[in-house]
């Protein structure tokens, strides 16, 4: 499961990696349920036959699922992980999940707590070729009763690493081992355009061989 991770804010990367454009600055560095960042979704006019509408849209949003009956956003504390094999009941996922709500979420790097040592480790993970992850997801959008202003949200994907190589040394030792569903590039478009009955064939393991962790001082207090 995956609560912290680097976002991919910098231009010339979703550019280059994402084929998005149009980011707002100011967005976070290192992000935590609740905080602001990027996702990549479908574009909403990609289908009427403009060539001028790209197929992919870049959005910025609440890491954490805020479903629309929810009285404020403390919820996306306890919803930036959405599991595979539960997605299509669970309340606060299944609305997202029905209407083909995918998306891919941009990032540089994810942590995950190694306990090898009996104390967990925020461990830096990285792809091996330098380049950043496509995270696929499910997004959503939540009225503010307050205002009336519109807040998008987004949850990564999860799927069982019990026997993967390398996430299975991560977690506590009794826990069940998961991990976020990282796609591989040739499959974005198809993910973002899949329907739900069609989505199981993208929630799979990414290679372990082109996952590394990387060593880097822990500069973010814990929320």
């Amino acid at each position: 499961m995956c609560s912290h991770y680097e976002p991919v804010i910098t231009k010339k990367q979703l550019a280059t990696h994402f084929k998005v454009a149009d980011l707002e600055d100011g967005l976070k560095p290192e992000l935590w349920p609740g905080y602001i960042g990027p996702f990549i979704r479908k574009h909403e006019y990609a289908d009427v036959g403009d060539d001028a509408v790209p197929f992919r849209e870049l959005m910025v949003g609440s890491f954490g699922m805020i479903p629309h009956w929810s009285k404020d956003t403390k919820i996306a504390r306890m919803t930036y992980n959405a599991r595979s094999e539960t997605v299509a009941e669970k309340p606060s996922f299944r609305d997202a999940w029905r209407l083909n709500r995918h998306c891919i979420i941009p990032a540089q790097a994810i942590f995950e707590p190694d306990w090898s040592t009996g104390k967990a480790v925020p461990t830096r993970i990285v792809r091996t070729d330098g380049k950043p992850m496509g995270i696929a997801g499910i997004w959503t959008g939540w009225k503010n009763p307050a205002n009336g202003e519109i807040l998008r949200s987004f949850s990564m994907l999860t799927v069982n690493a019990d026997d993967h190589e390398f996430m299975r040394n991560f977690h506590k030792p009794q826990d069940e081992k998961r991990m976020v569903v990282i796609l591989q590039e040739e499959d974005y478009d198809g993910w973002l355009s899949a329907t739900w009955q069609d989505s199981r064939q993208y929630l799979k393991q990414f290679p372990a061989e082109l996952m590394q962790t990387q060593t880097e001082a822990w500069t973010t207090d814990l929320p």
